[in-house]
């Protein structure tokens, strides 16, 4: 794998370049200086919170614990990494990296994070990337995260390289691996912090290392969208589970979501109509395709699904267009998925800026853009018995369309996600997370 890597990596770097000279010249830039970023300590304690590396550093390079480490990038020069390797007898100080992908770097190593200064203050008219910015005011950067800048960085990101893909397939296998050993500890009646466990155990990944916190929500806590807790003792009855959990690979992000039943009921079946009403959508990931229209075409499905199956007795058109369907599904059907599991520019329709809003009645939809090949988009549509919701719907005009005694037996499992990452190609849509499942 680290031979095809190697390969796939030469010629993400020269893509990388490009776009970054294209960005730096539109704007007047001669050099760029992507800071790793900062581990900064919390209040009132010796212990620093939890290090994750600046995007736009990660997208040059995969290491994850570069502390105070910098890129200067500079047209027609090979690149510098000043790496920090700090003397410590406190913390074992981090290897000088060799890698496939160093050859592409002069690296420069330094043991103080102030001794970077001096390769870089002097460079003429450089723009700086980096989470505090306050703490360079004094380094002569031209500009610290300049927006128009950033917009020409984050816009192409979108389209994927063939070597960004490679390690999303690989965070993708390490993801379903977990996912299967999750499955089994649910079976066996375990906790949501035990199938925690077992999942970290099964992806070879510390919390730290996941790319999001994992949500693991049994019975009615899977109704909660972004499910916080894990209780350490497992209910009395258990009827269902949800976990969204991902896994990274050389900084890249799979984010996979399952939704299983303990038994054969008819909750059971609704995972099954929203398994095939998910794996539709994913097939419209195509070329030219609007991912709005996805969105609302997974309203369309849902809302259909929920007619067939009792809960209501609206039309799906009647549904989606009075807002009925946001009941049961609230929020967007996926993101872009990259380095970042919400990835950067999903409103944005040019370099220039110019953004494309949800539509109304949608408001937490992540992306509208236009598909183009090398995108990796999140297909993710949900089907939930949230009582937050459902009281609201109960007090509104929404309240004569549901069968609330269907609706009151399905309450208790709490609702349905069903979360695959998928690649627009110029052909068939590749789908990372069931090629993943597949081969595990």
């Amino acid at each position: 794998m680290a031979a095809s890597l190697a390969s796939l990596y030469d010629d993400h770097f020269r893509i990388q370049q490009s776009r970054t000279d294209a960005a730096l010249a539109a704007e007047g830039f001669a050099a760029l200086a992507i800071h790793a970023g900062q581990a900064p300590m919390q209040f009132l304690d010796d212990q620093p919170y939890p290090f994750k590396p600046n995007p736009h550093f990660k997208l040059w390079t995969p290491l994850a614990d570069a502390i105070d480490s910098w890129i200067v990038y500079r047209p027609a020069r090979k690149p510098q990494l000043i790496f920090l390797q700090p003397r410590s007898y406190w913390h074992q100080p981090p290897t000088v990296p060799e890698a496939y992908w160093t050859a592409h770097f002069e690296i420069l190593v330094v043991h103080e994070a102030s001794h970077a200064r001096t390769h870089i203050a002097d460079i003429g008219h450089c723009a700086c990337i980096a989470e505090s910015p306050q703490e360079f005011g004094d380094w002569n950067f031209a500009a610290c995260n300049p927006p128009r800048l950033l917009q020409r960085l984050h816009y192409p990101r979108a389209r994927k390289t063939a070597y960004e893909i490679e390690c999303m397939r690989a965070a993708s296998r390490l993801a379903a691996t977990a996912h299967r050993a999750a499955e089994a500890a649910f079976r066996s009646g375990a906790s949501e912090y035990d199938i925690h466990l077992v999942y970290l155990q099964a992806s070879r990944q510390t919390d730290n290392e996941l790319p999001y916190s994992s949500i693991v929500a049994l019975n009615e806590h899977a109704a909660v969208l972004h499910y916080q807790h894990q209780q350490r003792r497992a209910p009395d009855l258990l009827r269902s589970l949800l976990i969204d959990a991902g896994a990274q690979s050389a900084g890249y992000a799979a984010d996979v979501t399952r939704t299983f039943s303990a038994a054969q009921d008819d909750f059971a079946a609704l995972i099954r109509g929203m398994d095939n009403l998910q794996q539709a959508l994913c097939s419209q990931v195509r070329p030219g395709v609007d991912y709005t229209d996805i969105h609302l075409a997974a309203h369309r499905m849902i809302a259909s699904l929920l007619r067939e199956s009792g809960l209501i007795s609206s039309t799906a058109d009647e549904a989606v267009e009075s807002g009925l369907s946001s009941v049961f599904f609230p929020h967007g059907v996926g993101h872009l998925l990259g380095l970042q599991v919400h990835d950067v520019a999903g409103f944005m329709v040019s370099a220039d800026g110019d953004s494309k809003a949800p539509p109304d009645g949608h408001p937490y939809l992540r992306l509208t853009r236009t598909l183009e090949p090398g995108f990796v988009v999140t297909i993710e549509p949900g089907l939930y018995f949230s009582d937050a919701l459902l009281d609201a719907a109960q007090a509104s005009a929404h309240a004569a369309a549901i069968n609330w005694k269907r609706v009151a037996t399905f309450r208790p499992y709490g609702g349905i996600r069903i979360e695959d990452n998928v690649v627009c190609t110029a052909n068939e849509p590749e789908n990372l997370t069931r090629d993943a499942f597949a081969k595990v």
